[in-house]
């Protein structure tokens, strides 16, 4: 329980808490905020850690000074290069995993992973393959499951690989530099928890929007 009360703590108070992770444990924030990036990205049962948010705040650390030293609390040109990283890395762990795993759990039917899921995934991936890993990037859990998606469907390693690349450095240095240049805007810095919200609002509505446009087609079809 408490563990759960402290990542809470992190996720709804974040613009506080990774300040106070800076303080505590000065450069060992730099693997903190890789390992949660990590997580993230590459751990399928993970999708519900604050990338987006924590991305953008850690940027916005970047841009600040620490009254002690009068250095960064963060460095920007340390931390874009290690989150891509991290994002990257967590990317093709994940899809490993689903190159792995996918033939073996679709060697049969289950209530919810069917042959035909495979089959629909490949045809997916085939036509828009490289532009949904892109575009998953920016999409709260669509990112954690689409690389595991495309290790289970036919893309190849090379392919899905070119395109990571690409999605994870848009991903961090969008909403890492958002937060560098946005984060001391004085009605930024007055509303940040407000902001956060809307962060991950925004994040939200495309995966929502597609979920309630498939109920609606699949409803008139069946109505239909």
């Amino acid at each position: 329980m408490e563990l759960l009360k402290h990542f809470l703590d992190l996720v709804l108070h974040l613009d506080k808490t990774l300040v106070n992770v800076v303080h505590d444990y000065g450069n060992l924030t730099y693997l903190i905020l890789f390992l949660i990036i990590f997580t993230e990205t590459g751990v399928i049962v993970f999708p519900f850690l604050p990338g987006d948010s924590l991305l953008f705040v850690a940027g916005t650390l970047a841009a600040q000074a620490s009254p002690e030293t009068g250095h960064p609390l963060l460095n920007i040109l340390y931390l874009i290069p290690l989150l891509i990283s991290a994002a990257f890395i967590g990317d093709n762990l994940n899809y490993a995993i689903g190159d792995y795993l996918g033939p073996k759990v679709f060697q049969e039917d289950f209530r919810f992973l069917k042959r035909k899921y495979l089959e629909q995934t490949q045809a997916f991936y085939a036509k828009h393959g490289g532009k949904t890993i892109i575009m998953a990037r920016f999409v709260p859990i669509v990112r954690t499951f689409a690389p595991f998606v495309a290790g289970v469907g036919t893309m190849t390693y090379k392919h899905f690989a070119s395109y990571s690349i690409v999605g994870a450095v848009l991903w961090v240095m969008l909403l890492t530099l958002a937060g560098y240049f946005l984060g001391s805007i004085p009605w930024v810095k007055n509303n940040f928890t407000l902001v956060i919200y809307g962060i991950i609002l925004f994040s939200v509505i495309p995966p929502l929007w597609q979920f309630l446009q498939s109920k609606l087609r699949s409803k008139a079809v069946q109505q239909g």
